[in-house]
């Protein structure tokens, strides 16, 4: 059986780059055609924008802005290119948050993933992500297809005639939430209903510990995961190695440190910031508001593309001390301006009945007043009086946190 869906995959790291660096040009300047990028990218020279260098001085969108900025400029924020008329679906998901789906096949990268898992070409493959106005189902239900299987449209809920469609039509396959697979297996088996013919699973939309997985390979289900979102499709996805989750092609991803746009060094905890090379829809910068990390060297699996840790929490940590909102972005600015910090976390406390911050700072300085530095800046940016702990290089978690709410809920 072949292990990789394309030579893409296995592409040398530097082919890859060169390849991308004279498609990235084209990408910007055909989202020029919409209006919304047209403003994002005022300021910037699209045809210079030929390297992962250049990408990462462009502005960021923020996906938390999206609902406002679609709601000022209904329907997509004018960051379509193509007209809404002209998609093959108009979608919603929670925010609310609107996306058009275009007429490509495979819109949402998901075939790549689905091949990973082991899905192939006349396969049956089992859809539970919903179909209701959410562009999940959807963008697996377009994967599964483009590799040539037949999809059962299960959705969500509806338990027992799941489990009888199973039992009848024998799928191959999964893709839904994990939670769900487990529910129908434990329906089927209660009902006497036979669900063996599902072998493997690809799952996203929630986590996957690994007790789950190890239950279902039990039950005789291969699951894999993988990390996707409405706007860019399917980010990375998991391959047999089981370690770490592989970039998707035509993708690129980005883990920079929260409240900016700046990229992380490798394996250091930040925020998954993407841009995709979709024509009707492309997204320049997309800052997640996800944590991930990059995963130093390749995949065992022989895929040579960038592999980061999956999801790993929330980048947005934004605070109120005091009645007044901390932000990242803040922190941040407090660091840029003192260049001798390494990382930072601002960590929230109540002592006497009272809000309180405390900066913990790495440093190698050994200036006796840097310390009475960093709290003036801290002071003269946030408008909270705080304190600042030094601390050594490489003694911070490496979890992606600049700040820290440690107040106790009650």
């Amino acid at each position: 059986m072949t292990e990789h869906y394309d030579a893409l995959e296995t592409r040398d790291p530097a082919q890859r780059d060169r390849e991308n660096s004279v498609e990235l040009p084209r990408v910007l300047m055909h989202a020029l055609g919409a209006a919304g990028w047209s403003r994002q990218l005022a300021d910037v020279d699209v045809k210079s924008v030929a390297s992962r260098e250049a990408l990462a001085k462009l502005p960021l969108l923020r996906k938390s802005d999206l609902p406002a900025l679609q709601k000022a400029t209904p329907p997509f924020g004018s960051f379509n290119v193509s007209p809404p008329g002209k998609a093959k679906r108009l979608l919603m998901s929670p925010g609310p948050i609107f996306e058009p789906e275009g007429h490509g096949d495979d819109f949402a990268g998901v075939a790549r993933a689905l091949f990973a898992a082991g899905f192939r070409e006349g396969h049956i493959v089992l859809n539970c992500f919903s179909y209701h106005l959410t562009p999940g189902a959807w963008m697996f239900e377009s994967g599964a297809q483009a590799l040539g299987c037949a999809v059962i449209p299960g959705g969500v809920g509806n338990t027992e005639q799941q489990v009888e469609a199973i039992a009848r039509l024998k799928p191959d396959g999964y893709v839904g939430t994990p939670d769900f697979l487990k529910i129908l297996l434990d329906t089927a088996g209660k009902a006497g209903k036979d669900a063996s013919s599902i072998k493997r699973a690809l799952v996203s939309g929630a986590a996957l510990p690994a007790s789950l997985r190890q239950e279902m390979a039990a039950r005789g289900v291969d699951v894999l995961q993988c990390y996707a979102i409405a706007e860019t499709g399917v980010i990375a996805y998991e391959t047999p190695a089981r370690e770490g989750l592989v970039v998707n092609e035509n993708i690129f991803v980005e883990i920079v440190r929260p409240g900016t746009g700046d990229p992380v060094p490798e394996g250091e905890v930040g925020e998954v910031v993407v841009t995709s090379f979709n024509p009707d829809y492309p997204m320049i910068r997309l800052a997640t508001g996800d944590l991930s990390a990059v995963l130093p060297g390749r995949s065992p699996c022989g895929r040579t593309n960038m592999r980061i840790k999956g999801w790993m929490g929330r980048a947005d940590q934004t605070a109120k001390v005091k009645g007044m909102f901390v932000r990242p972005e803040q922190v941040a600015e407090v660091c840029r301006r003192h260049g001798e910090l390494g990382r930072v976390r601002l960590v929230v406390t109540r002592e006497g009945e009272q809000d309180a911050m405390t900066l913990h700072a790495e440093t190698g300085s050994r200036d006796a007043s840097l310390a009475d530095q960093v709290a003036a800046t801290l002071q003269s940016v946030t408008k909270l009086k705080g304190a600042v702990k030094l601390v050594m290089p490489d003694s911070l978690p490496n979890d992606g946190k600049v700040i820290a709410d440690e107040r106790p809920i009650s």
